[in-house]
């Protein structure tokens, strides 16, 4: 097990959500006496399983967490595999209305964020292509997604554009891009979405656009050029959301 990188999950949303979803990856608890009540519940899942469990100054907390931004409990957890796509495509991934398909989305806090919007809109899963430059499930990928990654089906597609071509029956595929695609409301209906969002520096991949049946653009102002990924993740979710339900953006 020592050459394997293992998560640590920070503060208490990101610990709940570990031991409420998958407990028996947890191997180790460590927490702050300030948050003492907090861990009570975690600290007797971690006796009945015989499981090591302490509390820590926070000189020691911060060293396991790998940094001061810890919320006072961290969680040592096995790695989450997260397996390849592959057909027939997963029930768990046709339950909620917009699937978010990260390609190449490189700093982990953005990732975080998307997933923790992702799962407070009630998607079902995550995409993760095979782009070299995005992100993976770190630390601080964990830290900011407040116990969303917990709760999503997560999944690879190395190939995105093939990968998005055999989901055309089932959704319809919509790529965001800064400028040049439709408003939301004005997509085609009748499918749930496949949200794609690509890297924060060059966006999608010419092959990726052109698997996608629809581009979607955020109006703005023109003040800014456009929103921070996983803001603009976040408004999308919800709004393509509520129109896969039937209703409108502004409802």
């Amino acid at each position: 097990m020592s050459n394997i990188d293992l998560d640590r999950l920070c503060g208490p949303a990101a610990v709940a959500a570990a031991f409420a979803v998958r407990p028996d990856a947890v191997l180790r608890l460590f927490y702050l006496g300030t948050r003492r009540a907090l861990a009570g519940p975690f600290c007797k899942t971690m006796a009945a399983a015989r499981k090591p469990y302490r509390e820590v100054p926070p000189e020691e907390l911060a060293r396991v967490a790998g940094t001061e931004h810890h919320g006072g409990i961290v969680a040592v957890a096995m790695p989450r595999d997260v397996p390849e796509l592959r057909a027939p495509f997963p029930p768990a991934l046709l339950t909620a209305r917009v699937l978010p398909v990260l390609d190449g989305i490189g700093n982990p806090h953005n990732l975080g964020a998307v997933a923790r919007s992702a799962a407070f809109f009630g998607c079902a899963g995550l995409l993760l292509t095979g782009d070299p430059r995005g992100a993976g499930l770190s630390d601080a990928a964990y830290r900011t997604a407040e116990g969303g990654l917990e709760h999503l089906a997560l999944y690879r597609v190395p190939a995105p554009a093939v990968a998005l071509r055999a989901m055309a029956p089932r959704f319809t595929t919509v790529a965001a891009v800064a400028r040049g695609g439709v408003v939301p409301e004005a997509l085609p209906r009748g499918k749930p979405f496949a949200l794609v969002l690509g890297n924060e520096e060059t966006g999608l991949a010419p092959a990726t656009l052109a698997a996608c049946a629809a581009r979607v653009t955020l109006p703005g102002s023109g003040r800014v050029e456009s929103l921070n990924v996983s803001a603009a993740a976040a408004v999308l979710i919800h709004a393509l959301d509520r129109i896969a339900g039937g209703r409108s953006p502004e409802a």
